[in-house]
């Protein structure tokens, strides 16, 4: 198991010995504690599975973590058990609960949060944002005076069985009886009949639901090319629990039942404005994730060319506009796990990943986020960007075995004819050149992608030729995806005719589809050739062919 947001390990070292180091362990249990809890593995080496097998674990060590951590840290809920692994070598397991209410700290007052597979500090400004987290948490589990027996038996009845029906709920749960059943899912208190808020906005009666905090209002609103309101759709009036919410608002809208037609040979194929899964999964997203102890209502923008999604409220503590791909972070959790499970949306921190790769499927640029001092903002454009790339992702789904993730940069790459590893990393939002091995890597392998001669950063990927024929691409012939060895011999030729020019000047001369940056690497290399000369300085640099 790799370590992630739940689970990390450490070396007997850290804790044992000469080399102990308990407060880098305090700091992670109170990461742990302020995050949704998780697990660590005490007798691990980094990158293996399994203990030593000779790995002796002290009889008192697991008492004496108990006792240590809790004088190194306050407000963290932990406990520790001996096990012995499968190979015969003993480790510790330390269980670290979250805490919902209070902020854990280190007992030197340092906060800390988990956020990937890295325990992060929270700066004096992140603390507010990390107690409002804590308290959407508490949200769900209030209780409320409206016992389950007094739920709207109709809604009551459909979400019990679609939880029945659901492949992604074990066999065991589904044998509970009712009361167990919302229990699991905490809509109901497990020692009393009444309902918690949760419950309520799911199977509650809608005079219930209006009494619970800050139940969702959604608003959506058309707009005219002048930005003008054209029309407006409002439920603010809870009698729709949120998956019916999300039901109403997909069939009454009928914007959402435009399509584009696009020609396939002698066949024509309509791709949707919005693609259904890609809105549902938005709109659920828009449900689970907002802070449901502000107040404010869910916006729904469509614009002629692009339609917005606005939710109240900040990214959860840790996820930011860059690292929303990868970032795994449950606001409120007992929502999206209830919401995973009647498949409303995907898994959590595969949301996205899906959405990449349904837009990019159907020609269209992938979702932009942005975040305001008070609010969220997804925004998906309506317009098909290039027809034919649909043609190279339908090819490599149907005939070479590619992962999602693998689709998505194949997809990035035919979308912009070809990239840059650097430009991969800024659009995937990976961290270095180590993680795009895995998005990039299989497709090289597989003869899907091929990157030109350069062994420097300048080195470009772009879609096979032999990929393009076979999946009948038709797309415009441009200069973009020109090699350097062509491009420096037009650099040249343009300045043997015109004697001296900025790069402006020569891009626009020569294709100005060509990237500025791919004509200033080769102007640069020509330069140290001592084939270029260049004069002025920064945007009144010219350059001038030596004679």
């Amino acid at each position: 198991m790799k370590e992630n947001s739940l689970f990390d390990r450490k070396s007997l070292r850290q804790v044992y010995g000469k080399t102990a180091d308990i407060n880098e362990l305090a700091k992670d249990c109170v990461a742990f504690s302020n995050a949704q809890g998780g697990i660590i593995d005490i007798g691990i080496e980094d990158g293996d599975e399994l203990p030593p097998a000779d790995q002796k674990i002290p009889d008192e060590l697991a008492t004496d973590l108990v006792n240590k951590l809790g004088g190194k840290t306050n407000g963290v809920i932990l406990n520790t058990e001996s096990l012995t692994a499968d190979n015969g070598g003993e480790y510790i397991k330390i269980h670290i609960l979250r805490n919902p209410n209070a902020i854990a700290a280190t007992s030197s007052g340092k906060i800390y949060v988990r956020i990937g597979d890295r325990s992060v500090p929270v700066g004096p400004e992140d603390i507010v944002r990390l107690a409002a987290d804590k308290g959407c948490l508490s949200w769900e589990d209030t209780l409320t005076k409206y016992c389950w027996q007094d739920a709207d038996e109709k809604k009551m009845n459909d979400l019990v069985q679609r939880l029945r029906s659901s492949d992604r709920v074990s066999a065991f749960i589904k044998q509970k009886d009712v009361k167990e059943l919302l229990d699991y899912f905490y809509l109901t208190d497990p020692d009393t009949d009444y309902m918690t808020q949760l419950g309520v906005l799911f199977i509650g009666k809608y005079t219930q639901r209006g009494r619970i905090m800050n139940p969702p209002v959604i608003q959506v609103i058309k707009y005219d090319q002048d930005g003008e309101k054209v029309n407006k759709w409002l439920w603010d009036d809870y009698t729709h629990n949120p998956l019916e919410m999300i039901n109403a608002i997909w069939t009454e809208i009928p914007e959402w039942k435009e399509s584009t037609e696009i020609s396939e040979g002698m066949f024509r194929r309509n791709i949707l404005a919005y693609p259904e899964k890609v809105l549902r999964e938005l709109l659920a997203n828009s449900l689970v994730h907002r802070p449901y102890t502000i107040k404010g209502d869910i916006f729904i923008n469509v614009h002629p060319d692009h339609l917005e999604i606005v939710n109240p409220g900040q990214l959860p503590l840790g996820v930011t506009v860059e690292n929303i791909l990868h970032t795994t972070k449950k606001r409120n959790e007992h929502m999206a796990n209830l919401f995973y499970a009647l498949h409303m949306m995907e898994r959590e921190g595969s949301g996205f990943d899906m959405m990449y790769e349904t837009l990019l499927a159907n020609g269209k640029a992938v979702p932009q986020v942005y975040e305001g001092e008070d609010f969220v903002m997804v925004r998906i454009d309506r317009r098909v960007i290039n027809q034919e790339m649909i043609k190279v992702m339908q090819h490599a789904d149907q005939n070479y075995n590619v992962k999602q993730k693998q689709l998505i940069c194949l997809g990035l790459i035919a979308m912009n004819e070809s990239l840059t590893a650097t430009q991969l990393i800024a659009l995937l939002n990976l961290k270095n050149a180590e993680s795009l091995r895995s998005w990039l890597h299989p497709l090289i392998d597989k003869g899907l992608v091929m990157g030109t001669n350069e062994h420097s950063k300048a080195k470009e990927y772009r879609v096979v030729p032999e990929i393009l024929k076979n999946s009948q691409y038709k797309g415009r012939t441009s200069l973009k995806r020109i090699e350097s060895y062509r491009l420096k011999e037009l650099i040249i030729e343009d300045l043997k005719i015109y004697k001296s020019a900025s790069i402006t000047e020569i891009q626009k001369r020569i294709g100005e589809e060509i990237p500025s940056k791919k004509i200033w690497n080769q102007l640069n290399i020509l330069v140290d050739e001592g084939k270029v000369c260049k004069s002025g300085f920064n945007r009144w640099v010219r350059y001038n062919l030596v004679e």
